[in-house]
């Protein structure tokens, strides 16, 4: 699959071969992400990480994914770090860093600025996420790591709880389950409900899902359930998020009815919508998911950039 020299920035384009591709590089990756293996596959590239929204898990993974393959960074954490601060357009700094770097990540609070990125950038750009828009990279540490939990990705049914119309995260993975034939079934207040342009994009890819208000109505079918903060930064207007601030909470409770072998997932961070008594249990796959994030982008560096395990 050719993803050299080539821009990540949404999941519109990526084939279900390539999606596998990165899949099993990724699994390749493991024991260097542990630290078991070294190989400096990256020596002498630069990595500029250019994070102007809050992030713990994405920038701290990409960092690690870069140094485990001998890739050096540079980073900057906020817009006030930068000119941006001074009045300088984004597309400039875009072009500044360009020149200091091999490979832009970016992470931004406007939709579309990783596209703008790309237009801009003579290296390549990976999307690190960009407002309610598309995070590709977080997209293939989801499948990667529902296909290490059940072997396969084919014929799984996914329940995705919580914000799912401001919940980037969902929206970029609920169009890549498609290529893999699942059953999905959206659980969210109506206000939150699935976009209807992305609910129309699943039907068109032949998936049509189940949608409910009432997580115990549908628990019981997951074999994957995908929970998602309900997003205080991303509602307009704070009256609207008071009002389904806490409205599903998964607990062992709530457990009792799932499948054995059912798994709960979340991009994290959490607030209060996974009781921590839940971590213990076999059930939980989010503290792996965020591990996960370090050999998925090993592996989206390694194939940008040109790298050989």
């Amino acid at each position: 699959m050719d993803f050299y020299d080539k821009d990540l920035v949404s999941i519109r384009g990526l084939t279900k071969d390539q999606i596998e591709y990165i899949l099993d590089l990724s699994k390749k990756m493991v024991p260097y992400a542990r630290g078991e293996k070294v190989k400096r596959a990256l020596d002498g590239k630069i990595l500029g990480n250019l994070f102007f929204e809050p992030s713990t898990r994405t920038k701290l993974s990409f960092e690690s994914a870069a140094y485990r393959l001998g890739c050096d960074v540079i980073d900057v954490s906020e817009m006030s770090m930068t000119s941006i601060a001074k009045g300088e357009t984004l597309a400039d700094t875009i072009r500044m860093v360009d020149a200091y770097c091999d490979v832009i990540v970016l992470r931004h609070p406007f939709e579309g600025a990783a596209r703008l990125a790309a237009d801009v950038s003579e290296n390549p750009v990976i999307n690190a996420g960009d407002g309610a828009g598309s995070h590709p990279t977080q997209m293939l540490l989801d499948l990667f790591t529902m296909r290490e939990a059940k072997d396969s990705l084919d014929g799984l049914n996914v329940t995705m709880v919580g914000d799912l119309k401001y919940g980037r995260t969902v929206h970029t993975l609920a169009q890549a389950l498609t290529n893999f034939g699942v059953k999905l079934t959206l659980v969210a207040p109506e206000s939150l409900q699935m976009p209807q342009d992305i609910v129309d994009r699943l039907k068109r890819n032949g998936c049509v899902p189940r949608k409910t208000s009432v997580l115990e109505d549908v628990i019981g079918d997951a074999d994957v359930l995908y929970v998602t903060r309900i997003q205080r930064e991303r509602f307009p207007d704070p009256a609207e998020y008071q009002k389904v601030a806490g409205t599903y909470r998964i607990d062992n409770a709530m457990l009792r009815n799932a499948k054995d072998d059912m798994i709960v997932m979340h991009p994290l961070p959490r607030v209060n919508e996974i009781a921590t008594e839940v971590d213990s249990t076999p059930h939980a796959r989010y503290f792996q998911q965020a591990f996960n994030g370090v050999p998925v982008r090993m592996a989206i560096l390694c194939a940008i950039l040109g790298g050989d395990i």
